[in-house]
């Protein structure tokens, strides 16, 4: 069930908790919401899944100031979500943006942190795939229904993600738009892409292997869409490199990112789990 806590600054976010065991805390990507972690609760009999949506995202408040969508407040956002649950510790399951916030809090907050699970995201990214996200980001669903989505979709993304079901693009569509009266509707905020467009640096991104290693000591585990264009093999390998301890694997047929309900994701999230244990 669904709940919601309000911030410091007055923005109610949502989340929802399911299970028993070590906390695990699901931060999804830059436009996604809590659903992308429904494959997890299956988890729920060995830890306590934990799904928040970030503000402006899914069921929480769009914030008026759109310059508060930051790494920095939603790691802040996060950590309050804890504080509202009365846990002084957890992992965290960081898909794409919720890795960066994950390895952000390591370097900030690393005495919050019992381990973590990064979904395609690293140090380091792709042009390529930060090109595509800026394609989409913040732009009207060019789909009707969840059913146009599913057929269409294949044609759109089928070079990252292959033998994919009409099911589960289906599926892959209601977690992403709502429906709305002629077209699917955004499920975030789109004032996001403003948000990114003054936060954008000119020249080289910034180092972020400082975040990385900042992760040193705790259980940290990784995927790679094999088909991804955002993490690029050659930082993965650098990761393991610098950690080879890390629990890892590449998922086949999936590009940025992987759906989490693949047999390779479920086996390194029960893996990392157990870890935590």
């Amino acid at each position: 069930m669904v709940q919601h806590f309000t911030t410091t600054d007055g923005i109610r976010l949502a989340y929802d908790v399911q299970g028993e065991g070590p906390p695990l805390l699901c931060l999804a990507g830059l436009t996604r919401n809590m659903d992308d972690f429904e494959p997890v609760l299956e988890f729920a009999d060995s830890a306590q899944i934990i799904r928040l949506d970030s503000r402006g995202r899914g069921a929480s408040d769009y914030d008026p100031d759109f310059m508060n969508y930051t790494i920095p407040q939603e790691g802040a956002d996060a950590l309050a979500l804890l504080d509202h649950l009365g846990i002084d510790k957890a992992a965290i399951l960081g898909t794409s943006r919720g890795g960066l916030i994950a390895m952000a809090l390591a370097l900030t907050a690393k005495e919050r942190l019992s381990g973590v699970l990064l979904n395609d995201i690293g140090p380091e990214m792709d042009p390529e795939g930060l090109s595509h996200i800026m394609d989409y980001l913040g732009r009207p669903s060019a789909y009707r229904s969840f059913d146009d989505a599913a057929d269409k979709l294949p044609k759109a993304l089928g070079r990252q993600f292959p033998n994919v079901s009409l099911a589960q693009w289906r599926v892959y569509a209601r977690r992403i738009w709502a429906e709305g009266e002629r077209r699917l509707q955004l499920r975030y905020d789109p004032k996001l892409r403003d948000a990114i467009e003054a936060q954008s640096v000119t020249g080289d991104l910034p180092d972020l292997w400082p975040l990385f290693d900042a992760l040193g000591g705790l259980p940290l585990a990784l995927l790679r869409g094999e088909n991804s264009n955002l993490l690029t093999r050659a930082c993965m390998e650098e990761m393991q490199r610098r950690r080879p301890d890390m629990i890892s694997t590449e998922v086949r047929d999936r590009g940025h990112v992987p759906f989490l309900d693949e047999p390779e994701s479920r086996a390194v999230i029960a893996k990392f789990i157990e870890a935590l244990s």
